[in-house]
Parts: C-alpha cells; sequence; structure tokens
C-alpha cells in the first residue's frame, strides 16, 4: 500500500484521511519483523501513541514520516551501541541536533540501523550484531558502514534512513543498493550527539528512494548549532525548489583519474551512459584532472585512524558501556576492556592511530598527510573556479562483493572507497544516484559532486538525470 510512496504522496494521503499515521507505521514495522533476515535494525524504538494518532499535519513538516537513524546517532531514552560490544548497555541521555529536528518535524523515529562498528567499514561485517544483507543479493554486502540504512530503504522497511559519512559511508551503500546518498559540505548538518570517529571528516547524511525526498529531509536537518564547534552558520537553502530546473549550459567535469583502468567494464558503461544522457539535457562535459587523487586513500587512512584513536580513548569501561571482570588494577582494567570490547577492524584503527601519532612518527605521517590533504581540497578548488559547476564520476569501483569476500584483505576493502574519500578530505558535498545494474541486477551508482554550500546544483542535476529512468522505483526481487 505504501510500499512507493513518495513523503509527499504519505503526507498528503495522510491529510486527506486516505489512511493515519498509525498505519504508515504499523505497515513499516510489519515489513521490518518480516524481512529481519537483512539484519538491518539494530533496535526498534517504542513508539508514542500520542504520535500516531495526532492527526495534526501542516505543511512544512515530515509529520506522520518513519525515519530510521543510525546506530551512532542518539535518541533519547534509547539505545545508542555504534555497533559495538563495548557500548553495550549504553541508553542515550539526550538527542543528537538532528534526531530534535526530526522529531520537531513530526517524524515518527522507527529505529537504529545496523552499522560496522564505530562507522568503520566498507561492508557493514564489522557489527557485534553480525552481518547486513544486500537486498539485491543475500550473498552479497551493502556495503558500509551505514549498510543498514542503505538496506533497509531499498527493501522498503522505511522509507527514510539517517546515516554518517566519514568516508563514503553513506554514498557508496547507497551505490551497492540502488538508493539515493547525501553527504553534504563538512558544517552543513550539526554532529552533535553523534557517536564521533574521525571529526574533521564525519558528516551526517540523507539515504531515500528519490532525489525528492532526499531534498525534503535534508533541508530539516541542515543548519547551524551553537552545540558543534565545526556547524558553520551559512542559509539554509530550499533543496526542493530548484528540483525540476533545468541545466543548460551546466559544466559537468570528467576527472580522468575516476576512470581507472581497475574500475569495472559495466560500471564504466553505465557512468559513461548516464554522462551522455546528462549532456543531451543541456549540459556540457568537461574532462578535468584531479591530479593527487592517487593519495587521497593513503592520506585518510592516516588522518581517519589518527583522529579515532584520539575519540575512541573515552571508552574506558569506566564511566558507560562494558566494563571487563575479574581485574588486577586499573591499567588491567583498561586493557581487558577494550580488547574484549572493540572488534578487530576498530582495533586495527586505533593501532594505526596511535602510531602515526607518536612521537617520532608524527611529522613524518601526520602532519605530511594534512599537507596532501590540502593539496586534494585545492584540486577540487582549482577546478570548480576555471572549468566546471559539478562533477560526476563513479560512486565505487565495484558493485557490491560477495560477504567475506575481502574480510581478509584490508587493503582491498579501504581501495572500495577510492571515489569517495577525496570529498570527504576536501569537505564538499556529494550524492550518490542509481544509474543502472550489472549483469547481475546489482545496482550502480552515478556520484556528483558539487561546490562547497553548493547542494543546490547536486539536487538540481540528480533529480533530472532520475526522471529520465525507473531505476529508483525498482524494488529487489522477494521485497515488493
Amino acid at each position: 500500500m505504501f510500499i512507493n510512496k513518495s513523503i509527499k504522496e504519505l503526507r498528503k494521503g495522510i491529510k486527506q484521511k486516505d489512511f493515519s499515521k498509525k498505519e504508515i507505521a504499523d505497515f513499516y514495522l510489519s515489513r521490518i519483523k518480516k524481512f529481519n533476515n537483512l539484519n538491518a535494525f539494530s533496535h526498534i524504538h517504542p513508539i508514542n501513541e500520542k504520535d500516531l494518532n495526532n492527526s495534526d499535519i501542516s505543511s512544512d513538516t515530515l509529520s506522520g514520516i518513519p525515519v530510521a537513524l543510525k546506530d551512532n546517532i542518539l535518541s533519547r531514552n534509547n539505545p545508542a551501541t555504534a555497533c559495538s560490544k563495548i557500548l553495550d548497555g549504553f541508553i542515550a541521555p539526550y538527542d543528537a541536533t538532528v534526531t530534535s529536528k526530526l522529531k520537531s518535524s513530526g517524524a515518527i523515529l522507527i529505529g537504529n540501523n545496523n552499522m560496522d562498528e564505530f562507522a568503520m567499514g566498507s561492508s557493514s561485517e564489522n557489527s557485534s550484531l553480525g552481518n547486513v544483507l544486500n537486498p539485491w543479493d543475500l550473498n552479497k554486502v551493502p556495503g558500509g558502514s551505514s549498510g543498514g540504512g542503505a538496506a533497509a530503504v531499498a527493501a522498503r522497511l522505511i522509507p527514510v534512513a539517517l546515516g554518517t559519512d566519514t568516508g563514503g559511508s553513506v554514498r557508496q551503500p547507497a551505490s551497492f543498493c540502488g538508493i539515493v546518498g547525501l553527504k553534504p559540505t563538512y558544517g552543513r548538518n550539526s554532529r552533535y550527539g553523534v557517536i564521533a570517529y574521525a571529526s574533521s571528516l564525519d558528516q551526517v547524511g540523507v539515504m531515500t528512494n528519490s532525489v525528492e525526498d532526499c531534498a525534503l529531509v535534508s533541508e530539516i536537518i541542515a543548519g547551524f548549532d551553537p552545540l558543534d564547534s565545526t556547524s558553520v552558520d551559512v542559509p539554509i537553502p530550499n533543496f526542493s525548489s530548484t528540483l525540476g530546473k533545468d541545466i543548460k549550459g551546466l559544466r559537468i567535469g570528467i576527472p580522468k583519474e575516476y576512470f581507472i583502468k581497475e574500475l569495472n567494464t559495466e560500471i564504466d558503461t553505465s557512468i559513461r551512459t548516464a554522462l551522455s544522457e546528462l549532456e543531451k539535457l543541456g549540459a556540457t562535459l568537461v574532462e578535468i584532472s584531479l591530479p593527487h587523487t592517487e593519495y587521497a586513500v593513503a592520506t585518510y587512512y592516516i588522518i581517519a585512524p589518527a583522529e579515532a584513536a584520539s575519540n575512541l580513548s573515552r571508552y574506558d569501561g569506566i564511566r558507560y558501556g562494558k566494563r571487563s571482570k575479574d581485574t588486577e588494577d586499573l591499567f588491567d582494567l583498561y586493557c581487558k576492556t577494550r580488547t574484549e570490547g572493540f572488534g578487530t577492524e576498530v582495533k586495527r584503527r586505533i593501532l594505526i592511530g596511535t602510531y602515526v601519532l607518536s612521537e617520532g612518527y608524527f611529522d613524518a605521517y601526520y602532519i605530511k598527510a594534512q599537507k596532501v590533504r590540502t593539496l586534494v581540497a585545492n584540486d577540487f578548488k582549482e577546478v570548480f573556479e576555471n572549468q566546471c559547476d559539478i562533477i560526476a564520476c563513479p560512486t565505487a569501483p565495484t558493485t557490491a562483493f560477495n560477504l567475506g569476500e575481502k574480510c581478509n584483505d584490508p587493503i582491498s576493502m579501504y581501495l572500495n572507497d577510492i571515489f569517495t574519500i577525496p570529498t570527504n578530505l576536501a569537505g564538499l558535498p556529494a550524492m550518490s544516484i542509481p544509474c543502472g545494474f550489472d549483469s547481475n541486477n546489482m545496482p550502480i551508482g552515478l556520484q556528483l559532486i558539487g561546490k562547497a554550500w553548493d547542494e543546490e546544483t547536486i539536487f538540481k542535476t540528480a533529480y533530472l538525470y532520475e526522471q529520465t529512468h525507473d531505476w529508483h522505483k525498482r524494488i529487489p526481487k522477494g521485497f515488493e
């Protein structure tokens, strides 16, 4: 009944009393229960019956729309564990700012989505709650770290999910699951109440089945927050108002470094076909170069683990979460708690981060990585100032890979984010939208990268392209 309805259609139905908020919530809760084999949810929230029985609905809210949160976004009086054993039993004492904004808009918070532990991963196989499965093929990963949200949206278990994107963790799973995923400009959305991974890279993003839905939710959660020192006080555009506007004369940059020989040939074909269609819509394609792209992954895996090692030092078994038993002294308590509480990938990144921040290596690794980060950002700045208005490229070099395929090869896993990491280093907005399927019927994502604070051009371009196909309306077999 509600499976492919947009936010506007759901709101219209509530307003006209065709159906109620409770019917919508019950529908999605029943689907979550029916398809729990995806392991997409870590926790279901208790829902206030007053919220469901309230028939009021205003024109500028998400009133009655079910939304899920990644398990690292706090919701007062609900568990938030970042899918780590070390936070077992932790109950959020307050709302994240984005959660408060959703609540104020009338959204119904259904639950938390499964994820890679502390958002560290590209496959959602690092969760203490087990693997998330891709609804398009249950033998494949949904991407990560926001894989639970992406799988849930793709399978129509929820119309909207919030994720976090540190190196591609919204866009890559959006690509793998055939949905829309936006990482906004760094500082656009508040990080207050989000369990930190790498503070200079993390950003809350939106995952939906359509560009229009993504725009509507993005408008609501955006904005300056004095509780977040990295939040920036800039006007919040009406993203929805740009939808439907033409892109005649828009210069789309095609970075040659993103069409590498390792790129899957079917992805290459789909992306180039999408570019041709954008050209038919009036855009001009311009070949550009982002020469420092090849250093982005190495740079990221110095900066992100360094910040993670610092951020995760607070999980010591003293104040909240897991505390190891039968310890001899304080040092033993720290060691045993962290050894038992953190998973393999999290330990790996803490060790890397501690190493690059240690005396004698700080200048050689961390400082040098920050300098290279500036070079990556300057590449984008130069092409946006002189050559193009937006950049188009693949979201990921492959479609979804098999469960377990890359677990014992962390370098191969890390390289899966080669096309998404540069925008996090530069703090730029980027979106993944569906642009086709490979021969195994697995989704392919087109990535659109914009100038800082120019999400509007991304939304406008993505929406026009979306109207040329029905990719975003397709539902995985068995989940109809």
